[in-house]
């Protein structure tokens, strides 16, 4: 039986695309291979959001070369954002590479109906389903649109049959995934938006939990936040990136609001949604950033305080706008200053946020194993471990949290 390998980084849209590979192999009769060695077909899914995760990529396909020249046979694809439209320039430098296909793309030796029907054997407690492809919004610093194209949405009915289906299958959660969420519809003929989807997807029976990532600013509709507040299902979770704040510096980056409509945004939200947890991005090092313009990031890190914060250095991406047009003037020694700053400061927040959950009943739903211990999230997703020697796996349970940390809480179940 022929074996399949499948390398994946990047963002929770790399995830769930590698996941319908997966799936698909196995329809065809493929395992995965134990190791890269005993593999038939490769893949490859890159990122190049950050320097960092392109240098990994190519690291990784680097390594597959002398399989290839030991078994001709082998067939390695590269796929993800890494794949822009210039397929013969990466054919040139990598002319052991058989397939090269772009991000959310069908592959080429697969049936386009099998491909948007493709749905995992064994479908994980909680799955991820892409509902939006591309962004058309392009800010100054981000590759995504150049790579994943314009924004296109799936018909309604056809992601409220997949979800349902994957319910059927055992999946309690679903996480709603686009690089624009909040765009979600406004290309199709009915024109539906994200509140009408998630309105559809907490009728599903069998299905417990829905969450939806990433929204942007300048999008995310009152009507939306209103129906988050009054649906049962849907987590009250919401991500929310700021990426500066400044002004100044949200302009450079084109991002279409002022940090005065973000914190009415964040306002509104908390209004509506007391418990609400709240996740934002943040790039420091941008071109032209002063020190007190990274100072107003700190402050607004300090006023806000939210639940989780993912931080980045600027890094210049080849054919943005910030790449073209602005000079990577920050040092580097000085951006790592900035990031270290920033994750102190939100460790000592996290550390305060999290202390105040000790001694309360939490729900998770159970996603597996780590290190020994059971796992899951919250609603507000919080990751919680606990010990017990019940198969926990897919299941909802109740935990009383006993100690907590800036990163994990430890509970005990509650009977």
């Amino acid at each position: 039986m022929p074996n399949y390998y499948l390398w994946t980084i990047g963002c929770q849209m790399n995830k769930a695309e590698s996941e319908r590979l997966a799936s698909l192999f196995a329809e065809t009769g493929y395992q995965l291979a134990a190791d890269v060695k005993q593999a038939d077909i490769i893949v490859v899914n890159t990122c190049v959001v950050r320097q960092n995760a392109e240098d990994r990529a190519v690291h990784k396909l680097q390594n597959f070369k002398p399989l290839k020249k030991a078994r001709p046979e082998i067939i390695i694809a590269v796929t993800g954002c890494w794949v822009d439209s210039n397929v013969d320039r990466l054919k040139a430098n990598f002319p052991y590479v058989d397939y090269f296909f772009k991000a959310g793309e069908c592959p080429p030796w697969v049936d386009r109906e099998k491909w948007s029907q493709a749905l995992p054997q064994k479908p994980p407690p909680a799955a991820y389903v892409p509902i939006i492809q591309g962004c058309n919004n392009f800010c100054a610093y981000c590759v995504v649109p150049y790579r994943r194209g314009r924004e296109k949405s799936r018909p309604l009915s056809e992601i409220v049959c997949e979800v349902t289906e994957l319910a059927r299958r055992g999946t309690k959660e679903v996480t709603l995934l686009g690089q624009n969420v909040d765009s979600y519809g406004h290309d199709l003929p009915e024109k539906p938006d994200l509140a009408d989807l998630l309105t559809e997807l907490n009728g599903i029976d069998g299905l417990c939990r829905i969450r939806f990532l990433t929204n942007h600013p300048k999008d995310m509709s009152r009507r939306l936040i209103e129906t988050v507040a009054r649906l049962d299902k849907v987590c009250k979770n919401i991500t929310l990136p700021a990426q500066a704040g400044s002004n100044e510096i949200l302009k450079a980056m084109r991002r279409g609001y002022t940090i005065e409509d973000y914190k009415k945004l964040v306002s509104d939200i908390r209004d509506k949604i007391p418990d609400v947890g709240l996740v934002s991005d943040i790039i420091v090092g941008f071109p032209t950033e002063t020190e007190a313009q990274f100072q107003q990031t700190v402050d607004l890190l300090t006023e806000l305080r939210f639940d989780t914060v993912h931080l980045a250095a600027y890094s210049p991406r080849p054919g943005t706008i910030a790449a073209r047009e602005m000079p990577d003037d920050v040092a580097e020694d000085e951006k790592k200053r900035r990031l270290k700053t920033l994750e102190t400061l939100q460790e000592k927040i996290l550390t305060e946020i999290n202390s105040n959950l000790k001694g309360k009943i939490v729900e998770i739903l159970v996603e597996g194993k780590q290190k020994g211990k059971w796992f899951g999230r919250t609603g507000t997703d919080k990751l919680v471990f606990f010990n017990d020697n019940v198969n926990y796996t897919g299941k909802l349970v109740n935990l009383k949290i006993d100690s907590t940390s800036p990163w994990s809480l430890q509970g005990t179940i509650e009977n």
